[in-house]
């Protein structure tokens, strides 16, 4: 039986299977790719669940506001909140839209990258803010005063490691801070932001599940870790000097699934995976569908702090790559960072060498706050969000599904 998202207080009868153009192109096409074979798919119906999300988080938004909370808030009874998105084109960007496109509640979308994002529809209008220029803090503020945004939604961050570092600092350390700055300046009313739970890092010593609380560990000699542990403490920065905000940070486990591309699915795309010879980690994904579950739970509600998004259940390495119809490669760890190092060096390595840790050690977080606190609970467990990316990986290998970069 196909489930979708839980929403408290509400029960969600099964859609039927047609999709707004509106959703991400990525998404959509894996919906068309899937229908002939999966006539009740997880996909299209968690993504329905998701636009039809319950009127419960709205309302209790709009009782806090009335209930005095004492800051210079807009009042978006006028037609619905405004909602900004930074890296608006980007594969979670492009899904957020989308569903915000079909929600009655949201009075515009305001939609800012370097490029317009393939879902943008009539609610939406588009900005284009390069967040590596001097220039950026001002026209952020600039644009996010004269659109009267009561929301931002923060997702400008790199998917991928790259080995331009200095560009990937710019864009995500210092472009959380114009963001923030500019989102102050403009006195938005929340800010949501997308982090990751590879940021707690893989240590011999860490816990079965990590909490919230748990320090951020992740080699400080990586700038991919680095510059995202960094706009999480600009996070917190804001939140204290900007009390009546709220700022919600989703820290979310590695994406998968049947349209999302980046390292983990390159990862598993190869016919021989390397492994680390004497090590067999557990892993923890995340849906590519409750990832984006989670950014509108976020939008809809406010709920701040800092939130694990995890698939239930974990996964051995060894069994991953069973199911995913692959053969392991086990390679002794000192050389397999040497050969990642020079690989790296020579721009042919898909990840730089610290990714490794997390093929030898345990990085699992606790998504139990982000159960009771804002009410998420994922459509998909870990292994069925693996299963997911694998069918639409295997059409892949046999030339029956065009590879989707976003």
């Amino acid at each position: 039986m196909a489930r979708v998202a839980h929403v408290p207080g509400k029960i969600i009868a099964p859609p039927r299977m047609q999709r707004s153009t509106n959703f991400g192109r990525g998404v959509l096409l894996s919906f068309r790719a899937f229908q002939t074979s999966h006539p009740t798919s997880h996909l299209s119906m968690a993504l329905q669940s998701m636009a039809s999300d319950s009127k419960s988080g709205q309302l209790a938004a709009t009782r806090s506001r009335e209930s005095g909370r004492k800051t210079a808030l807009r009042d978006t009874s006028r037609g619905g909140p405004v909602v900004a998105l930074t890296g608006a084109a980007s594969f979670l960007g492009t899904n957020v839209i989308g569903l915000l496109e079909e929600d009655e509640r949201v009075q515009r979308i305001v939609a800012i990258d370097i490029k317009a994002p393939s879902t943008a529809g009539k609610k939406t209008r588009s900005y284009e803010v390069d967040f590596t220029q001097p220039t950026a803090e001002a026209r952020l503020a600039e644009v996010l005063a004269a659109e009267r945004a009561d929301i931002v939604v923060h997702l400008a961050f790199l998917a991928n490691p790259t080995p331009a570092s200095a560009w990937a600092h710019e864009l995500e350390s210092v472009g959380t801070m114009h963001v923030l700055v500019a989102a102050r300046h403009a006195q938005v009313r929340k800010v949501v932001m997308w982090s990751q739970t590879l940021l707690y890092g893989a240590h011999p010593s860490n816990p079965n599940f990590l909490s919230e609380r748990h320090p951020l560990r992740a080699d400080r000699h990586e700038p991919f870790f680095v510059d995202k542990v960094e706009a999480e403490a600009e996070a917190s920065k804001f939140a204290r000097r900007a009390p009546g905000s709220v700022v919600t940070v989703l820290r979310m486990a590695p994406l998968l699934g049947p349209t999302v591309h980046n390292y983990m699915t390159r990862y598993l795309a190869h016919r021989m995976v390397p492994t680390m010879m004497g090590f067999d980690p557990l892993l923890q994904f995340l849906h590519e569908v409750d990832a984006i579950a989670a950014l509108k739970l976020a939008i809809d509600r406010d709920v701040p702090g800092t939130f694990n998004i995890v698939g239930d259940g974990v996964l051995p390495l060894s069994t991953v790559i069973k199911l995913a119809g692959r053969i392991a490669l086990p390679i002794p760890h000192p050389v397999a960072e040497s050969v990642c190092a020079l690989g790296w060096l020579a721009q042919v390595a898909e990840v730089p060498p610290a990714f490794l840790k997390y093929l030898r050690f345990l990085c699992v977080a606790d998504g139990t706050k982000a159960q009771k606190e804002m009410g998420f609970r994922p459509a998909y467990t870990t292994r069925e969000a693996l299963l997911d990316f694998v069918s639409a990986q295997r059409l892949r290998d046999v030339k029956l599904l065009q590879e989707n970069v976003a």
